[in-house]
């Protein structure tokens, strides 16, 4: 990181930019460009490793992708306002990017993907009912690196 000043690096304040981001940004291989795609997601961390969870229909480009290459990148980010400067404006953010790989889930893990997203975008409803429906594919990032930024916070 070329600010090693403005760098994350305490995992409790990733995981607090985490939990304010209602969306996240998933990037895939794709052929002649990368491919990224907005997401509703859910999250946990367990013994120091960040676990991302998402769902999304059965069929389509992001499960193509996945099957052929399932490493992925992930990034978060909160503009908080614009601050004016000596030589201009400058952006009060911060912001998480996660590189790891991501795999499709089924059972008692998806159930608890969707609980995890149900809980992180304040909804209400059966997660059981969710993954029973078998209208949905829940998949799971398991984070290897994550990297985190920030200007003024």
């Amino acid at each position: 990181m070329r600010r090693s000043d403005r760098e994350i690096t305490c995992l409790e304040e990733i995981t607090d930019v985490l939990d304010a981001c209602q969306t996240i940004r998933l990037g895939l291989h794709d052929d002649k460009y990368p491919y990224i795609v907005p997401l509703s997601f859910g999250w946990e961390e367990a013994d120091g490793r960040i676990y991302i969870y998402f769902h999304c229909a059965k069929e389509g480009k992001k499960v193509d992708l996945i099957a052929k290459d399932n490493a992925v990148c992930v990034e978060c980010d909160i503009l908080n306002r614009y601050v004016r400067t000596e030589r201009g404006v400058t952006a009060d953010y911060l912001s998480v990017i996660c590189f790891g790989h991501a795999e499709r889930v089924t059972g008692e893990e998806a159930e608890h993907g969707i609980k995890l997203l149900l809980s992180h975008c304040g909804e209400a409803g059966s997660a059981k009912d969710c993954v029973l429906s078998g209208l949905v594919a829940v998949y799971k990032i398991t984070v290897d690196e994550v990297t985190g930024k920030k200007r003024f916070k």
